[in-house]
């Protein structure tokens, strides 16, 4: 009898298939990849299987990435599995392939992204580029569109199933946009590199169209703070006495009107109505209210408050960030691990904010797990908040929930009926915020009333206000549900009555000096609202619609792209907040400078989602909008191949430090710091000759740094340098004189004039260092000494060998951590340890090992294992047979 063979994105998702196709196709035989029953095979995918490559013979290797073999545009794109997915992908490729299977079903997410992991499965398997019919496999493609996964969702989709030729436009939109950022990547990438590797070296310089633009957003904002003028100004508040008490208010200027047109960065920009730009006026208006009487006028409104929509993946990852400070990453991670291994959260990676319309009994049975108090710890607490919701009625179907217009692949991130137990820290703060987001959204509206009341007192023929707020919430409605946290940090400001004609007398008056200040530099929960609303930074019209639900990346890949712009230390964190690097600025300046901005802006992902949306309604060709994005990679590596000038034009700086040789001025240019003569002069030939790169070994110079190391001739240990191989690398750099050239040169230094002093058995002089502590050996000192942290009595004529690398596997070591390590035997848990093996990074503590009389890695205890369940019952039913 002849099958069909479905295959869902995920396991997860193939388990629910099979829960709902059981009662109508009867009981499903278990198998290590799959389920079987008379009628249907069902397995699924891990995500992405393959992916898209250049065929063998315009596979540029990193070694030679020059414009030589520049642009790659291969006429179609081969498949590579992914390696870790390897079993998975295999154990499809026979279920495809089988006789008795005459159908492939489609059961991967709903949406462009699960077409593509269909169809790249299916190309694979068949070995070829058609994508009408599994060709020369006989089987027909068909496609199961789900929106919602209860059971009998599942099984009208199954009545349901759409043709091939229905998705195929839906198809093309999905290649397309694969191998255009293939395209894209992959040549600007190279160009880019190619021509910032140019004077020698390897300086790896990545772009692409979500990471580029993204970081532009970050570079533009650190610019606006970097030109940022500190402006003076004066506040000033009154505290005035009435007969129920006093409050406070601050003076303001009733007819201040905004300049719209005023300059970004102009003083006008900064003018509010409660700031007074002079000291002597800001004293004066203080001065003439001082212990004078004044008139009162309020105003006072109701006003209500919605509880927020439920979480979409975004929006989890920017409250968790502002509130825990929990990285995108970090958020998105916990977020699986409750789907995936607790099974107490819907699939996380949504862009959607609202359910399906059919949801509304499964939502129902949720609040009444809650309401049942199976919660952990807590969250036990919620119980009859839940109960409370389903006896007065309010879990309904309203459009603001439970629409099936806004549900895209997947519906908001809500809790299921299962209770978690055993849950980490940070995942019940996670589960804790999704809970109480997904019963808020079902309850009334929080009802305040609104006081603004306005203090006027005359003095010397002149009136001078003031304004003072109150917020009172008269019914909490869904803020009962989270207690004190959604009243702010403030809470209530409950207003002293003033009576009807009451005078109020001043009891005292401040002014305060205050400077302006910046644009705040942007945080992770700060850039994701931003790339989540990049359309609103595109002018066109119809590219801002085409924008509107995407913005840069998609809630699945925004946290990788933030991570990978770390990664590739084109910023990093400093607390909550990112900071470009230097790295990010010369990127900028380099695709301003070529004229290839496109790569900056976020209307190059507005502009293609506009055409994949044509596209998907099969109003534009594949071939077409494949030739644009040829010509496009083309025009951008022309740009940087025929740029003939020396340096580009750019914002550069003019440094502190003087010129080591001569005292001049040195002056940063695209790519390097040179000495410009006593005065400064541009023109060629001012300068005594000095001059460095600013990028050796492939990484660029911080300004701290080459202040650094032109003050005190040294800096480091630095990583983050590459090998001409491409290898990372850590090392000190130092300036040394040139007595040939008469001038100052910079170099590496791997710690060998330490090693020669070692060689040579020469004693060394300590007394002008300050020890870090005693050695674990011997008792004896433990001092900085070249490349490494070595005690007193190991050098000259040795008699301890203790030593320890200023860096290990390009993980710096500072001194305060050997401090550590010294008084404690431990250092703290270390994160930029790189194996030699693998080259991936791991986390570890630097430990001294007694019984080995050397210094080692201690690694986090890693959490328990539960009992290998499946594992057992294979054993006992082999045994059994």
């Amino acid at each position: 009898m002849s099958k069909a063979l479905v295959i869902a994105e995920k396991p997860s998702v193939a388990q629910d298939i099979v829960r709902a196709l059981t009662p109508v196709d009867g009981k499903f035989e278990k198998h290590e990849e799959y389920f079987e029953s008379e009628h249907y095979v069902v397995s699924s995918a891990v995500g992405h299987l393959v992916e898209i490559k250049a065929p063998e013979e315009f596979d540029v290797k990193r070694g030679k990435w020059s414009f030589t073999h520049l642009p790659v545009i291969p006429p179609h794109f081969d498949l590579n599995p992914i390696d870790k997915s390897k079993g998975r992908l295999n154990a499809l490729v026979k279920l495809i392939k089988r006789k008795d299977v005459d159908t492939l079903i489609n059961a991967c997410d709903a949406g462009r992204e699960g077409e593509l992991i269909f169809r790249l499965i299916a190309q694979y398997a068949q070995d070829s580029t058609a994508t009408t019919r599994a060709k020369g496999l006989g089987k027909d493609v068909r496609r199961l569109w789900l929106q919602s996964m209860t059971p009998q969702a599942i099984r009208d989709g199954f009545d349901k199933l759409r043709s091939n030729e229905q998705m195929l436009p839906l198809a093309d939109a999905a290649r397309c946009r694969s191998e255009a950022d293939w395209l894209v990547g992959i040549n600007g990438t190279r160009a880019m590199t190619a021509f910032n590797s140019r004077d020698g070296g390897f300086f790896l310089t990545t772009v692409g169209r979500v990471q580029t633009p993204t970081l532009s957003i970050v570079v533009e904002r650190e610019e606006k703070i970097r030109k940022h003028i500190f402006r003076d100004y004066w506040e000033i508040k009154g505290t005035f006495g009435v007969d129920a008490g006093s409050y406070d208010g601050k003076w303001f200027n009733p007819n201040f009107k905004k300049d719209k047109n005023a300059p970004e960065g102009s003083a006008e920009a900064e003018f509010k109505a409660d700031r007074v730009w002079s000291a002597d006026e800001a004293q004066a208006i203080a001065d003439a209210v001082r212990n004078k009487s004044g008139t009162v006028t309020e105003e006072a409104k109701p006003s209500t408050q919605a509880s927020p929509l439920l979480y979409d993946l975004t929006t989890l990852q920017r409250e968790a960030n502002s509130r825990f400070g929990f990285s995108a990453k970090t958020t998105l991670g916990l977020a699986q691990a409750l789907y995936e291994k607790h099974k107490a959260l819907t699939y996380p990676r949504t862009d959607s904010r609202a359910l399906p319309e059919d949801y509304l009994g499964v939502v129902q049975q949720t609040v009444g797990m809650i309401a049942e108090g199976n919660l952990p710890g807590p969250l036990r607490e919620l119980g009859p908040h839940a109960a409370k919701a389903l006896k007065e009625g309010y879990i309904k179907p309203t459009k603001r929930v439970f629409d099936n217009a806004k549900v895209s692949d997947h519906f908001a991130i809500i809790p299921t009926l299962q209770a978690p137990t055993s849950l980490t820290e940070a995942e019940a703060k996670l589960y804790d915020m999704v809970v109480k987001r997904f019963l808020a959204v079902f309850y009334p509206s929080a009802e305040f009333m609104v006081t603004t009341r306005i203090t006027k007192v005359p003095a010397n023929g002149v009136d001078h206000h003031f304004q003072t707020n109150g917020k009172v919430l008269v019914k909490p409605g869904w803020m009962a549900v989270y207690g004190k946290e959604a009243q702010g940090e403030d809470g209530d400001t409950n207003l002293v009555a003033v009576q009807p004609g009451e005078q109020v007398v001043n009891e005292d008056i401040t002014v305060s000096a205050l400077k302006t200040k910046p644009p705040a530099r942007y945080s992770e929960a700060t850039l994701l609202s931003a790339m989540e609303g990049a359309g609103k930074l595109v002018d066109d019209e119809e590219l801002k619609a085409a924008m509107q639900e995407k913005g840069l990346g998609t809630p699945a890949t925004r946290a990788a792209i933030i991570e990978g712009l770390i990664l590739e230390k084109y910023m990093y964190r400093e607390g909550r907040e990112l900071i470009p690097t230097a790295k990010a600025f010369q990127l900028m300046t380099l695709l301003r400078g070529l004229g290839v901005e496109d790569l900056t802006k976020p209307e190059l992902t507005g502009n293609w989602e506009f055409k994949l949306s044509e596209m998907e309604k099969g109003q534009l060709s594949r071939e077409a909008f494949m030739a644009e994005i040829a010509a496009m990679t083309q025009r951008v590596v022309q740009k940087a191949k025929e740029y003939d000038r020396d340096t580009i034009p750019g914002d550069y700086a003019t440094l502190g430090t003087p010129c080591p040789n001569c005292g001049g001025v040195v002056k940063e240019n695209y790519r390097r710091f040179t000495c410009t003569g006593k005065h400064g002069g541009s023109d060629e030939g001012t300068g005594c000759g000095f001059s460095m790169t600013k990028i050796p070994a492939g990484r660029s110079f911080e300004l701290p740094e080459v202040e650094q190391l032109l003050s005190q001739h040294k800096v480091g240990p630095l990583e983050g340098f590459r090998s001409k191989a491409g290898w990372p690398f850590t090392a000190e750099l130092r300036l040394v004189r040139d007595d040939e050239a008469n001038n100052w040169k910079m170099e590496f230094d791997f710690g060998e004039d330490a090693k020669k002093d070692e060689e040579a058995g020469e004693a060394v002089d300590f007394s002008g260092q300050t020890s870090l502590g005693a050695c674990p050996k011997c008792g004896g000192k433990v001092f900085e000494y070249g490349a490494n942290y070595v005690c007193e009595n190991s050098v000259g004529q040795a008699s301890c060998n203790f030593k320890s690398g200023k860096i290990i596997l390009q993980q710096p070591i500072a001194p305060e951590q050997v401090e550590k390590l010294l008084a404690t035997g431990k250092t703290d848990l270390l994160d930029g340890f790189v194996s030699n093996k693998t080259r991936r990074k791991f986390k570890a503590f630097l430990s001294w090992d007694a019984k080995a009389g050397k210094v080692g890695f201690e690694f986090e205890p890693r959490a328990a294992k539960a009992p290998a369940k499946t594992a057992a019952k294979k054993a006992a039913a082999k045994k059994a047979a």
